[in-house]
C-alpha cells in the first residue's frame, strides 16, 4: 500500500502572512513539517502543495518535493486533491503546513487502521484534554467517538455536555487526515453541509453525508501555529525536548 503525504501550505494567511516560512530554531516551519513526516517508514512520498512561488523556492531549496497549485482553492483538502489526482498512490495523508511538531509516529498511527480494514475510507486522530480550560475553548475542536473508534461528532462546543457531572474524558481533535485516494475525490465533490457551515469544520461534511471517520487516540500534544506568538511556544517545547 503506497502512502503519500501532501502538505498544503498557503502564503496568504490572514492572521499570519507567510506563515509556512516562519523561522523556528533557524529552520523554516515548512521544513520542520516536511522532515518530520518524511521520517515515517510508512510514508513513500512527501509533497508540499502551495499557491506561492516563495514557498516553492524554499521547499526546493532543502531538496523537498513541491507542487504549485491554483490560488482559487477554498480549502486545503481541495488543494491536496489537485496534487493527488495524477498520483499513483493508495492513501493520501493531509498534514497542515503549520504543524511543526507533527511526528513520524503520529503518521504511522493514522495510517495503520487502513492496513487492517479494506473498507476504511477516512481516518484522523484525537488526544485526551488535560487542561480544563480547553474543554470550553471554541478554538479547541472536540470529538466524540463510538465504541469502535468511529466519530460521532466534532464540535467547537463542549461535547459531551456533562449534565449529571459524572466522570467523563474530553478529547481534542488533531487535524490531520488520511483518505483512501478514491474516497478523497468523492469527498471534495460533496456539497458544503449545514453542520460544516455552522461549526466551520470541514470534516462534518463527511459525517453529515453518512461517511465514517476512524479516530485513533494518541498521547501527543501538538502546538499548531495560528499567530506569530505561537512560534515562541513551539521553540520552547523543542528546546525543552
Amino acid at each position: 500500500m503506497k502512502v503519500t503525504v501532501i502538505v498544503p501550505a498557503r502564503y496568504g494567511s490572514t492572521r499570519f502572512p507567510g506563515k509556512p516560512l516562519a523561522n523556528i530554531l533557524n529552520k523554516p516551519m515548512i521544513q520542520h513539517v516536511y522532515e518530520n513526516v518524511s521520517a515515517s517508514t510508512f510514508v513513500d512520498e512527501v509533497i508540499v502543495a502551495t499557491d506561492d512561488e516563495r514557498i516553492k523556492n524554499v521547499v526546493e531549496g532543502f531538496n523537498g518535493n513541491c507542487f504549485l497549485t491554483s490560488k482559487e482553492h477554498a480549502t486545503g483538502t481541495d488543494r491536496i486533491a489537485e496534487v493527488a489526482r495524477d498520483l499513483s498512490t493508495d492513501i493520501v495523508v493531509n498534514v497542515q503546513g503549520d504543524e511543526p511538531l507533527i511526528s513520524a509516529d503520529l503518521i504511522e498511527t493514522l495510517v495503520q487502521p487502513f492496513l487492517k480494514d479494506d473498507t476504511l475510507q477516512m481516518a484522523t486522530l484525537k488526544t485526551k484534554i488535560n487542561n480544563p480550560e480547553d474543554v470550553a475553548n471554541p478554538n479547541v475542536v472536540k470529538v466524540i467517538t463510538n465504541k469502535d473508534n468511529h466519530s460521532i461528532y466534532f464540535s467547537r462546543s463542549t461535547i459531551p455536555y456533562n449534565r449529571e457531572n459524572i466522570e467523563v474524558d474530553y478529547y481534542k481533535h488533531i487535524g490531520v487526515y488520511a483518505y483512501r485516494k478514491s474516497f478523497l475525490f468523492d469527498y471534495i465533490n460533496l456539497p458544503e453541509s449545514i453542520l460544516e457551515k455552522a461549526e466551520s469544520l470541514e470534516q462534518l461534511r463527511a459525517i453529515e453525508n453518512g461517511h465514517s471517520i476512524y479516530v485513533s487516540e494518541v498521547s501527543n500534544e501538538l502546538i499548531g501555529v495560528d499567530v506569530p506568538e505561537d512560534i515562541d511556544k513551539v521553540e520552547e517545547y523543542l528546546k525543552a525536548r
